[in-house]
């Protein structure tokens, strides 16, 4: 997703509204970004969490597996070369066309629940990893790219939203 500045206006606002609703149900913009933050600077990365959690300091991320170190690496090798034809699913030839099938059937399903810790600032938002549109398409859905992958400075860039142009 870091092609953002080649998107249409339409598009990008579309990206900036999910990202303000979804932001809104953790408390705010501040909160959302201090999340994302707390996911940066966590070491190793809070998706190899063994308790498949993660808390930081004004919510916390619980999903239903334990995702382990080849998963992952995998994951993070796919959501990088995504940006070619932004679909995760291999083709039949592909050499490694069984090693993401079984990422995609083992990751998919899982639930992803975002909760703040105070039940005034939202009721938080669950997500899925992928957006399975069909039996040979399957993209990263944007929300989970953006807590776990996307650059801070992108989604400063996606908050602020597209540039009108008369």
């Amino acid at each position: 997703m870091n092609n953002y500045n080649s998107l249409e206006n339409g598009k990008k606002q579309d990206l900036k509204n999910c990202l303000i609703k979804h932001a809104m149900s953790l408390g705010g913009k501040n909160r959302f970004l201090s999340l994302i933050e707390s996911i940066r600077l966590a070491n190793p990365h809070p998706l190899m969490s063994r308790e498949a959690c993660f808390r930081f300091n004004k919510g916390i991320i619980k999903w239903e597996k334990v995702i382990f170190k080849e998963k992952f690496v995998l994951l993070l090798t796919l959501t990088r070369g995504n940006e070619k034809n932004n679909n995760l699913m291999p083709e039949k030839g592909d050499k490694n066309y069984k090693t993401i099938l079984n990422l995609l059937r083992t990751i998919g399903p899982i639930k992803f629940k975002v909760k703040p810790k105070n039940i005034k600032d939202g009721d938080g938002f669950i997500l899925h990893p992928f957006d399975i549109i069909d039996n040979n398409n399957c993209r990263i859905n944007f929300m989970f790219e953006v807590l776990f992958f996307l650059p801070t400075k992108l989604i400063k860039k996606i908050f602020i939203g597209p540039t009108r142009t008369n």
